[in-house]
């Protein structure tokens, strides 16, 4: 901190060598740290000061008569962040303009969200004047954009997958339509219904098919082992929540064997879902399996 004072003082002097400066930092939160106690930035033949605020040892007092100082209340020394947060409240419904009031609200719960609780902060301060600030809106806009943006990542990410699961499908069809004939309704509805892993682990199998039983048998296998690991998860990690056994239901033969292998050193559920991350992630990675 204290070489960007330095150095924020020269870019500001090289602009506006005659403008007086006075800098401040403010520490908002505690902090055993020994830097925030610096006030100097020194190196041989040079030395520059600033001031520095540390608000936990700030009287609240001297925050509480100021509009604009308001938000920073709850920051400052007390025993009592809630009764101080309640004190902030009283004093803003004095604020008799309406836009400030919002915007000293909205900037009030932020800097509360430091060292309060999120249900205590909306029902100390009115949400709905909150909502009314510029501050609070710009900041819903730009978490509305991210989580669109992220939304749209996570769309494309699983078109894509989609879309190589339904190549690999349909070329899996025609091969079984040439290996063992015309399917069974009730076969093919089964076969449409497996996960890109299991399609191209189905494509490496069906070249030593000879007949639909063969295709049965393989679809027979592939579910019993995926309840032999189900029933494995559940005694090993006691519980498994539904997300990691539909991801279990979507593992090819051969990862349900790796699971396996892997299962005896694990002790909690987040060990299984570190293990799946790795799985889809190298997935991503490979083109369509080497059968198809």
């Amino acid at each position: 901190m204290a070489f960007r004072m330095i150095d924020y003082r020269l870019r500001v002097y090289r602009r506006f060598p005659h403008k007086t400066m006075r800098q401040v930092v403010i520490y908002l939160t505690p902090s055993q740290s020994e830097a925030v106690y610096q006030t100097t930035f020194e190196v041989p033949g040079t030395r520059h000061e600033f001031e520095v605020v540390r608000l936990w040892e700030q009287s609240s007092a001297l925050f509480l008569n100021q509009p604009g100082l308001l938000p920073l209340a709850p920051l400052t020394q007390t025993e009592d962040p809630a009764q101080l947060l309640r004190q902030v409240a009283t004093a803003i419904d004095t604020i008799t303009d309406r836009r400030t009031q919002s915007n000293v609200v909205a900037s009030a719960a932020i800097l509360a969200g430091l060292v309060l609780d999120k249900g205590l902060i909306q029902q100390i301060l009115r949400k709905e004047m909150m909502q009314e600030s510029v501050i609070y809106r710009e900041i819903k806009a730009e978490g509305w954009q991210e989580g669109r943006q992220e939304g749209h990542q996570e769309g494309l990410q699983e078109g894509r997958q989609e879309g190589r699961r339904q190549e690999a499908l349909a070329l899996v069809l025609r091969l079984l339509s040439r290996r063992v004939g015309a399917l069974p309704d009730a076969t093919r509805s089964t076969v449409v219904t497996l996960s890109l892993a299991q399609v191209e682990s189905l494509g490496e199998a069906l070249l030593e098919f000879a007949d639909c039983s063969d295709l049965q048998t393989w679809l027979m296998q592939q579910q019993q082992q995926q309840a032999v690991a189900i029933q494995q998860l559940t005694t090993q990690l006691d519980a498994v929540s539904p997300q990691s056994v539909a991801a279990v239901q979507a593992l090819s033969i051969e990862q349900l064997a790796e699971l396996e292998a892997a299962l005896a050193e694990w002790t909690d559920e987040f060990d299984l879902v570190g293990w799946l991350q790795a799985q889809a992630e190298t997935a991503n990675q490979e083109p369509v399996g080497p059968g198809l």
